[in-house]
């Protein structure tokens, strides 16, 4: 099948509830409105949302997160591909970066055409959290202090409630990312995510206050069997009463109130595990001081498949690594 609607791709998504957030139309609808194209192909029980991006000179680069493949047979079918292809090279694409809806160590994919990357689009190691059995057991899994801090919380009067300031939202996010160090959304890109993903039900706005302050809050995002903590802020009042732990655990349970299973705290500095226990009390650069709470929470440990090239435009290509390498580098 070519190119589908955005009607059609939501109702092959039906048939397929445990898709990865990353293809919802909802998503593609968020990309489109802030500088991507967004286009969907399926071909049996295969079908990909691919978001392309604008070059100069009429190039694009395509980017394919987390694709639906319904069995391994799907994965190798030559006319899913073909019709990938000419998606991409209708739009000029020098290349096509996949991010493989799967773990590293449980994923083989026998096509010749694609090229290991050096580069991943999504933070490729994250943690996720059993939210199965009763709340006494999911809290049982976690560290002591961070079972501790959840309690604390409690005791010091911090409470949770569903939110929709994202105006305030906004603003402390620029609060988290000056003083943690990463880059932020507009205020335009939070309100169009919220209005997109909240109305579908697959997203709530949650806030931790203290008197009817504001002192954290985060976007939790659900489909199927699989929630996602995506976006996080905190200001810096009353730290002490750990608002960000009973937020955490908050949309934990909104999570396993929709049905999910497991809880992916999106996002942790890609070292081994031995690596990561022996330094994290050291270091708080890029990911590491978000690695110190999330670990707390109990969950596993996991790497993505690492994200693999298909090249269309070897010449471009190589130019576009270089110019990367030299960023990376500076």
């Amino acid at each position: 099948m070519p190119e589908v609607s955005l009607a059609d791709w939501n109702q092959f998504l039906r048939h397929h509830p445990n898709a990865h957030l990353l293809q919802t139309g909802e998503w593609g609808e968020l990309k489109s409105a802030f500088g991507w194209e967004a286009v969907r192909v399926i071909n049996g029980d295969a079908g990909a949302q691919i978001l392309f991006r604008k070059l100069p000179l009429g190039f694009t680069i395509g980017y394919m997160p987390k694709p639906v493949f319904g069995d391994q047979l799907s994965v190798s079918s030559g006319q899913f591909w073909t019709e990938v292809d000419l998606a991409c090279k209708k739009r000029h694409a020098i290349f096509l970066k996949i991010e493989p809806d799967a773990w590293q160590d449980n994923f083989i994919l026998h096509l010749s055409s694609f090229i290991l990357s050096k580069h991943n689009i999504q933070p490729p190691r994250t943690i996720i959290v059993d939210i199965c059995g009763s709340e006494d057991e999911i809290l049982a899994r976690m560290k002591q202090k961070c079972r501790y801090n959840v309690r604390l919380a409690e005791k010091k009067g911090v409470t949770v409630r569903s939110w929709n300031d994202i105006d305030t939202f906004h603003k402390m996010m620029l609060i988290t990312g000056g003083r943690d160090g990463f880059g932020v959304h507009s205020l335009e890109y939070y309100r169009r995510a919220y209005e997109l993903f909240h109305p579908a039900g697959i997203c709530e706005l949650l806030v931790a206050e203290f008197e009817n302050r504001p002192l954290a809050a985060l976007m939790v995002f659900a489909r199927g069997r699989r929630a996602w903590y995506v976006y996080g802020a905190s200001n810096d009042e009353e730290r002490n009463r750990m608002p960000t732990y009973l937020l955490q655990w908050e949309a934990m349970r909104w999570a396993k109130a929709r049905g999910c299973e497991e809880y992916d705290l999106w996002g942790v500095p890609d070292e081994d595990e031995s690596i990561l226990e022996a330094q994290f009390e050291k270091r708080s650069d890029g990911l590491w001081g978000v690695y110190r709470f999330k670990r707390g929470f109990g969950g596993e440990l996991k790497r993505a498949a690492q994200a693999l090239d298909k090249v269309y435009s070897p010449l471009l290509y190589k130019f576009y690594l270089r110019r990367l390498a030299g960023r990376e580098g500076g």
